[in-house]
């Protein structure tokens, strides 16, 4: 499994749109957008790796009351025993309507051997 999947299901879970890297189709009035930022393979004694740390932004726009969905994607997050390294209001969006709110997750994997 990797860290995009997961996410995508949890959006799917909430009834939310969900892309990887850009919004392709006409946005609908609340979506998200996907962005991977890392994929690391941390390395031992051996020099084979044994863990990979997969970091990937949740970038919400909404329409509608971003806080309460921000507090449905925290808690489907933490459930899930995903990382959440930064929660930030972006910004209103003034020439779409938009608000902004990103969050910042991470998990690690096994790798096999």
């Amino acid at each position: 499994m990797s860290l995009l999947a997961e996410l995508k299901g949890i959006a799917e879970s909430l009834d939310i749109p969900v892309e990887t890297g850009v919004f392709s189709d006409i946005p609908p009035d609340e979506y998200i957008v996907l962005t991977p930022m890392t994929d690391t393979l941390s390395l031992f004694g051996d020099n084979s790796p044994s863990v990979d740390i997969q970091e990937v932004r949740i970038s919400l726009y909404t329409k509608n009351n971003c806080t309460e969905r921000k507090n449905q994607l925290t808690e489907k997050l933490l459930k899930a025993e995903i990382t959440i390294t930064d929660r930030r209001y972006i910004g209103h969006e003034d020439d779409t309507g938009y608000h902004h709110y990103a969050i910042d997750t991470a998990n690690y994997y096994e790798t096999e051997e």
